[in-house]
């Protein structure tokens, strides 16, 4: 793969010169043409030999372009806030948002590229590095986003005289660094490597581009006219996927019956037995939070269900067990602009919470596959590639310790009506019931044949949905503080 990078293409200062004005002045055109459609974001991953001309490469890129609109992130060692979230988290933060661009040094290609040169794993865990980098890729082109690849490349003999060259120049020996000497004692290891991870990462949703690296003139022109192809197709393309009304369930029952009609809404919970069972579950939550084993896990509660099932009431009560220090509550409502100029996952990775810390969500990604597919916010496309992606999120959670629990709190009909008519009743409630409330309750088999779906291609062995009979408040609070005791006490078990 990369023997065609070795073969010394080269051009004069004098051609360079002659090209750049009219390539620089389509590169601003096709930039700012990007921050006026704001359809999506750039994501420029850079990878390759160390020395090959990356960092030269942006610097010229940033002169030809408006410095402005790209941001560039650099990910060397982690940080200690990092390594206490999932190893994606620090990729997530960096995201560039629609109509800008984003530039990634060290990003997941190095992570894994080191790591195996290293030894520190073997090739079963660089494969599956490979395939969560390119789940990843698939759902941030589903979400819109333009990704370039580039592989600056050059031979080991060119590497080997450019380190040379800078060591013997007084003026610009300290742009060697200690990785360059580290490469070039692991060059034949990490071409195999490189050649094993682009042939099995390239794509056509996110291609590598090998890029010679010995003559920088040729470099530039190379990687300026790979981004003005790729910016100018896109940009042309305008097409989008139209938003689909409600869709027929994934899933079907002969009897007509769907999941929640199984449940047995007519368990209750007397007041003393329930204060008695809320004392001894805040009281268990409250010392789990408190045990050291908390410090190899974090806590992820999220809460869905029926409008007025009780969902605040069930958080509240979880929360009066805690040090308001040691948790945090994050309500779902309609996406900001900042967050509609992002991937939907991105609004939920931000808030992820470090070890030892705990997040509630009230109402969270499940609204892709809820409330965007019935009330069409969303292309049936969308919301059904998002179970997958919904998946693929959660299992990177709960592999970096995160405790994960989920709960549909729901109730039937009747007890919503009556629960509707006694918010507009009483004063400090009315601000609970909504026009929205109201409407959505025309959709109610829509949103029973989504939740059925919902539950069937989300609930895992590692990330299961507790469905929580909510016709009584008391039951459902215990239901609630007990599953997730339950579940961190299986967690501690198994470290």
């Amino acid at each position: 793969m990369f023997e065609s990078a070795e073969i010394g293409h080269a051009i004069d200062k004098a051609t360079f010169d002659a090209a750049v004005p009219e390539l620089r002045e389509a590169l601003l055109e096709a930039q700012y043409e990007l921050k006026q459609q704001a359809r999506f974001p750039v994501i420029i991953l850079l990878n390759g030999i160390e020395g090959a001309g990356k960092g030269e490469t942006v610097k010229l890129l940033n002169e030809w372009m408006d410095p402005r609109l790209i941001q560039v992130s650099t990910f060397d060692q982690q940080t200690d806030e990092e390594l206490a979230r999932p190893p994606a988290w620090r990729y997530w933060r960096q995201l560039p948002a629609k109509g800008s661009i984003g530039i990634f040094f060290g990003n997941w290609y190095s992570q894994m590229l080191q790591g195996r040169v290293h030894n520190a794993f073997k090739d079963a865990v660089l494969d599956q590095a490979m395939d969560r980098a390119l789940a990843m890729e698939r759902m941030l082109f589903d979400e819109g986003a333009l990704i370039f690849k580039l592989w600056f490349h050059l031979s080991k003999k060119q590497m080997k005289a450019r380190l040379k060259q800078l060591q013997d120049d007084p003026l610009h020996s300290w742009r060697i660094s200690p990785l360059d000497w580290q490469q070039s004692k692991t060059y034949d290891k990490f071409v195999r490597v490189g050649e094993r991870v682009l042939r099995r990462t390239s794509r056509d949703y996110a291609p590598w581009y090998v890029v010679e690296g010995a003559d920088e003139y040729y470099r530039s022109l190379t990687v300026g006219r790979i981004l003005l192809d790729g910016l100018q197709a896109a940009l042309r393309n305008d097409a989008r996927p139209t938003p689909h009304p409600h869709a027929a369930p994934l899933t079907s029952s002969l009897d007509d019956r769907g999941l929640l009609d199984s449940l047995d809404m007519s368990q209750v919970l007397a007041k003393n037995d329930y204060n008695e069972q809320m004392a001894v579950e805040q009281a268990r939550l409250s010392l789990l939070m408190r045990d050291k084993r908390m410090r190899k896990h974090a806590l992820v509660a999220v809460f869905e269900g029926n409008d007025a099932a009780g969902k605040g009431g069930a958080i509240r009560r979880v929360a009066a067990a805690l040090d308001p220090r040691q948790y945090r509550i994050v309500a779902i409502a309609a996406p900001t602009e900042e967050e509609r100029a992002q991937p939907y996952l991105w609004r939920f990775w931000r808030h992820i919470p470090a070890r030892g810390k705990f997040t509630m969500f009230d109402r969270s990604w499940y609204g892709r596959v809820l409330v965007e597919r019935v009330e069409g916010f969303c292309s049936s496309a969308d919301w059904l590639r998002a179970y997958g992606e919904i998946n693929d999120f959660e299992e990177q959670l709960t592999d970096a310790g995160v405790v994960l629990v989920k709960f549909w709190l729901a109730i039937d009909q009747d007890v919503q009506l009556q629960r509707f008519q006694a918010r507009e009743k009483i004063p400090f409630k009315r601000f609970k019931i909504t026009e929205d409330d109201w409407r959505n309750r025309e959709k109610w088999s829509q949103y029973r044949d989504a939740v059925g779906d919902m539950v069937d291609r989300t609930s895992t062995e590692i990330a299961p949905w507790t469905l929580v009979e909510a016709n009584d408040k008391r039951f459902a609070r215990v239901k609630v503080l007990r599953t997730i005791n339950e579940a961190l006490e299986a967690a501690f078990a198994k470290d």
